[in-house]
């Protein structure tokens, strides 16, 4: 077969945990939490040496984010108030870790909805924002896993990870380095996240999530054409983790705040958002496209807020839910998968020759920009 160098998304996956915790549930947890640490500091609090923590509340989240549930590998001890942080039994290394077998999961559906099987795989990137471990590579253990032969690697863009990776697949599939490429986002975010923070212990989800990208003369006949890809990068520490394994070097310092996610919201949406439209504006120009044309916009789920100035100024009017669909109410923000998650679940129904984009912003800053057009 002759192949095109033609890059497409053939197919995608989804794996979501069975466990859910309402903002109900979170507040619940949250709030009998700040009254334990008020109790035990009530001496300090009076004294004015530390101030007392404050309640959160489901209209404080909802008004701020938009999310009101999200999936969790480990609900019950997130919830305790007493750890507050996920458990689970550690693995040995002869058994798949536990990043690597949600990824799997999603990959295997990702092959199965394009008919294909593990041997016509040439390589598995797998894109998320935090890592297991340093090394051997998630990648390569989830290539293991697969059966895949060829080659894999780890990359890690923060929340554009997965975008980041599927221009890296294309480029692979443009040059003939590769002919199909996996790009998985196993987001176990709960590990990051301080749940004991009042401004972020909503914000994240658990999930995975796999792009299968390949030349087109090998695609199946439902599939979705790459335009372009567009890739940005911009410093700021407004959205940071400090965790590392330079941590031991300090020690007294590896258990503050900042050594799990940390923003600054506001300075985030005043920056972001402008960035982001004008970049999807810009790649529209160079496409020849008219961006109000697009029919779908799967935005980063990190905002509903965000989302919703960025397709505004993207389509030139509000976008409704069919423009650019939410999964960020029922997921919360699953990092690098939630583009692909609002993809995954809405856009089945667009018809041939309808395009769309794809769309992640967030840490670094990056972000990434994926123009897609369903095949005829």
């Amino acid at each position: 077969m002759q192949l095109t160098h033609r890059p497409v998304i053939s197919s995608t996956g989804l794996f979501t945990p069975e466990e859910s915790i309402t903002n109900e549930e979170l507040v619940e947890s949250f709030n009998t939490f700040v009254d334990l640490h008020n109790e035990r500091n009530a001496d300090a609090i009076a004294a004015g040496e530390i101030e007392p923590l404050q309640h959160s509340s489901v209209e404080f989240i909802e008004k701020a984010s938009g999310i009101k549930a999200r999936h969790v590998m480990a609900k019950a001890p997130v919830l305790d108030p007493d750890i507050m942080a996920p458990r689970w039994d550690e693995r040995s290394n002869d058994e798949l870790s536990i990043m690597a077998e949600i990824g799997v999961k999603a990959a295997r559906q990702a092959l199965d909805r394009a008919g294909r099987k593990p041997e016509d795989v040439d390589a598995v990137l797998c894109a998320a924002s935090n890592m297991q471990r340093a090394y051997p590579a998630m990648a390569i253990e989830i290539q293991q896993a697969l059966g895949i032969e060829g080659f894999g690697f780890d990359m890690n863009v923060a929340c554009s990870s997965a975008t980041f990776g599927i221009q890296t697949a294309a480029d692979y599939v443009r040059s003939g380095n590769a002919k199909s490429v996996l790009v998985v986002s196993p987001e176990i975010t709960s590990g990051h996240l301080n749940w004991r923070d009042r401004d972020s212990h909503f914000i994240f989800g658990d999930v995975a999530t796999a792009v299968l990208v390949e030349d087109a003369a090998i695609a199946p006949e439902q599939h979705w054409d790459i335009l372009s890809t567009k890739l940005k990068t911009v410093f700021s520490n407004n959205i940071r983790n400090n965790f590392g394994f330079l941590n031991r070097a300090h020690p007294e310092s590896a258990g503050e705040p900042d050594k799990l996610f940390v923003q600054e919201g506001r300075k985030v949406f005043k920056e972001v958002v402008p960035m982001v439209a004008q970049m999807i504006i810009d790649e529209a120009e160079k496409l020849q496209m008219d961006p109000a044309t697009l029919r779908r916009l799967w935005l980063h789920q990190a905002n509903a807020g965000m989302n919703r100035l960025i397709a505004q100024r993207v389509l030139g009017h509000e976008a409704n839910d069919d423009e650019s669909p939410t999964v960020l109410d029922t997921y919360g923000n699953t990092s690098s998968a939630g583009s692909i998650i609002a993809f995954h679940l809405n856009s089945d129904d667009l018809a041939a020759g309808d395009t769309g984009l794809i769309c992640s912003f967030g840490a670094g800053y990056s972000a990434g920009t994926v123009f897609v057009r369903k095949a005829a």
